[in-house]
């Protein structure tokens, strides 16, 4: 195979169970997201904007609708040897060696792939996460890796001290080389210099090719590892003194946005997923979808335009705040700062509002729906209320989040 710079690693083999039940039949990186995309998508776009072409997408549960997106809508030309997005199922590729296991941990996916590395022989290798919303440019980090001769390059983002349990959470100098790591600790250390933030790890790395074969390697054969980048590689490469850098998320620069960067969502959870839905149809989202220096591509299914249809007395076909795909059409209902995906059919005297409907709903006549996210393929009858008893609601089969967002399931039958 020819050889590349920098090769992109994604690891989208995520279960994403606290998104259930949206990721009752899809990965956490195929979950939809803003009217036309994936989540997967936006790592995607992060690596293609960049210049990074050559890109792995490493798959293991529940991946068919994740297969299918990328096989379908994310091919490169046929003559182009050194840009390719390819799918990596778990394969046991290493049987003699480990005997019958899938993927045991994110260092393990990658160590099981390394003859795809190997097979390039690149300067430097980016192990992305698939399963978060954000924009980086990602050859930023890349020069700032060369600059700093890195072994490792973290992506760091500050959170607020009380969220960052969840995270890994670095201890910088004032070069930003990493002095400490503490994987998602019950008393995060704050910044020294601002000490209501902690610096998160973002799960976004840059690593040297041999420093990545070297503590892969010697990870696999640690019996009491458990073959996690922020559990086990990380540490381990502190610990031996290898040149382990953090890069300040906030200075990476998009063409095209003006101020810092920085958004960053982990939509983890149904009220997480449902917030950052509700914020892109602000008049000032955080999250701008707009930005023609920094394209945000995904299937092109050649969908027909949106339409809005009648306007007699109150039987009036609109949409305010909101955003809606292709063939979408709101034919006498109402629509209020919600997110429609392909093919939704909003019909007369219903009123749809701080809702995510997925591809293909159709919403009877005088139906009434709030705070809901409805998956794919649902057809809810007239008159039917959601969002409004929840009671009701979780009788139906409905999930109902800690914040009242009902979720109902894909192609749920009423």
């Amino acid at each position: 195979m020819v050889k590349v710079e920098v090769l992109g690693m994604i690891l989208a083999g995520g279960q994403g169970s606290r998104l259930y039940p949206l990721t009752a039949k899809r990965a956490k990186p195929a979950v939809p997201f803003g009217a036309k995309y994936r989540i997967i998508d936006f790592v995607l776009n992060n690596f293609v904007n960049s210049g990074i072409y050559a890109i792995y997408v490493l798959t293991q549960y529940k991946a068919q609708s994740l297969t299918e997106h990328i096989q379908r809508y994310w091919r490169f030309g046929a003559f182009l040897e050194d840009h390719f997005i390819l799918l990596v199922p778990a394969q046991m590729y290493r049987y003699e060696e480990l005997g019958p296991v899938w993927y045991r941990g994110t260092a393990d996916a990658i160590y099981q792939n390394l003859h795809l590395v190997q097979n390039h022989a690149p300067k430097a290798v980016a192990v992305f996460g698939g399963d978060h919303i954000f924009k980086m440019n990602v050859r930023h980090m890349v020069e700032y890796h060369y600059e700093k001769r890195a072994d490792i390059t973290i992506a760091a983002y500050p959170v607020p001290v009380e969220e960052a349990s969840r995270f890994g959470v670095l201890q910088v100098d004032e070069e930003w080389r990493i002095t400490e790591f503490q994987e998602k600790p019950k008393a995060p250390k704050p910044l020294p210099s601002k000490p209501h933030l902690a610096l998160a790890s973002m799960g976004n790395y840059i690593f040297r090719t041999e420093v990545l074969f070297e503590l892969l390697e010697a990870d696999a054969r640690d019996e009491t590892s458990s073959h996690d980048f922020g559990k086990d590689v990380i540490p381990k490469a502190l610990k031996e003194g290898y040149r382990v850098f953090a890069y300040d998320f906030h200075r990476n620069p998009i063409p095209g946005q003006e101020g810092p960067n920085l958004y960053w969502r982990d939509v983890g959870t149904l009220d997480a997923y449902f917030e950052a839905s509700m914020d892109l149809v602000k008049v000032i989202p955080e999250f701008d979808l707009f930005n023609p220096e920094w394209p945000l591509r995904t299937a092109n299914l050649f969908s027909p335009p949106a339409k809005f249809v009648h306007e007699t007395g109150d039987r009036v076909g609109r949409a305010l705040n909101s955003l809606l795909a292709g063939g979408v059409i709101v034919s006498g209902g109402t629509v209020r700062e919600s997110v429609l995906f392909r093919r939704v059919r909003v019909n007369s005297y219903s009123l749809v509002e701080r809702s995510v409907l997925f591809d293909d709903v159709e919403v009877g006549r005088y139906c009434r729906i709030r705070n809901a996210i409805v998956d794919k393929n649902v057809k809810i009858p007239p008159h039917t209320e959601i969002g409004y008893d929840l009671e009701l609601d979780r009788a139906r089969g409905f999930t109902v989040t800690p914040e009242g967002v009902v979720v109902v399931p894909k192609g749920y039958r009423f």
